[in-house]
């Protein structure tokens, strides 16, 4: 049953069973936990659980309170990616109310490569590393008028670019072989139960591929996952290491990139 799961899966992905990404240690897919703009809620109730599991995520920060700043630190030293998600959020004037100097509609192609520069100075303060990952505000790439995703890949700023994409794109088998520009994730909407989040896993699970989740706030703070959910959602996870593989997002990138599916 599980064999023809996979199969159909595949097929819905338009990729095969036999280019599917080998993951380690037998594991049959990848898990990528991620949650955006460095919330308050995300200290308080995913990193404690997200470490009692040994479990690593990535947080793609911005907007990052001064009286936090050690508590991010810290996070980035017991193992969790830290990541660009700019300094001021620039979304369309549609999305939110904002300072209109801070919507997307008012950068250049130049400010908001200069201001994603700007934000790896201040990641490699926090964890030392010497490059990071984005995620674009929103789940968009524009700015005026103009996608900067071409040319945020000619200025090798980021490794790579997490986006929001429909839940037909989202779960990719061959994972050694997506653009590193256009790294899909799937979001849930609030009310989410711990079983929804749970089958997205399975659904990876089933397909030998890579699930990477969205989250904002859990358990407090706006489009809130609840705290009840993530910790069912963890325990699954928990449960399971021996299937799926709960690593980082660059982890998970580094790891295909390095293990090429040589059936293809």
């Amino acid at each position: 049953m599980k064999t023809l799961l996979a199969l159909a899966l595949s097929l819905v992905w338009g990729v095969s069973a036999a280019s599917a990404t080998t993951w380690p240690e037998g594991t049959k897919a990848a898990v990528v936990l991620t949650y955006d703009d460095a919330l308050d809620s995300q200290l308080d109730h995913a990193v404690p659980v997200l470490d009692a599991a040994g479990f690593k995520a990535t947080f793609f920060l911005s907007g990052l309170k001064v009286e936090a700043v050690p508590r991010w630190r810290a996070v980035g030293a017991e193992g969790h990616e830290l990541a660009n998600h700019t300094i001021f959020h620039p979304c369309p004037a549609s999305k939110f109310s904002t300072d209109p100097r801070n919507t997307s509609e008012a950068y250049t192609l130049a400010s908001m490569l200069k201001e994603i520069e700007q934000q790896n100075v201040f990641l490699t303060a926090l964890d030392g590393k010497p490059t990071h990952g984005f995620a674009s505000p929103c789940g968009q790439t524009m700015v005026g008028s103009l996608d900067y995703i071409e040319a945020l890949r000619a200025a090798n700023l980021v490794t790579y670019v997490r986006g929001v994409y429909a839940s037909s794109d989202d779960l990719r088998a061959d994972v050694d072989r997506m653009d590193p520009m256009h790294i899909p994730s799937r979001g849930f909407d609030e009310g989410v139960t711990g079983a929804q989040l749970i089958d997205f896993a399975k659904q990876a699970q089933a397909g030998g591929g890579m699930a990477v989740y969205l989250f904002h706030g859990v358990g407090g703070d706006y489009l809130q996952v609840s705290d009840a959910a993530h910790r069912e959602l963890i325990a699954w996870l928990a449960a399971h290491r021996s299937e799926v593989w709960v690593t980082t997002l660059q982890g998970a990138l580094d790891w295909a990139k390095a293990h090429p599916n040589p059936q293809k």
